[in-house]
């Protein structure tokens, strides 16, 4: 197996065990705005736009430095 693969595997597993744990419903407010939602699924978008972020990002700096090379 992969390492990178190995070790996304157990992050993931760990962050899942974590989501578990945390159920509660909390309260979240930005300015005007109020939403009450699950500590869980609050955590699990947030570590999807992460995920989503670094890819993007990763993907942009990969370009860029081919771009260069050529």
């Amino acid at each position: 197996m992969n390492l990178k693969l190995t070790a996304s595997l157990i992050v993931v597993c760990l962050v899942l065990i974590f989501i578990i744990q945390n159920a509660a419903a909390v309260k979240i407010q930005f300015l005007f705005w109020s939403l009450t939602m699950s500590l869980a699924l609050l955590i699990l978008v947030l570590v999807l736009i992460g995920m989503l972020l670094s890819w993007l990002l990763s993907s942009y700096f990969a370009f860029k430095s081919k771009k260069k090379k050529s």
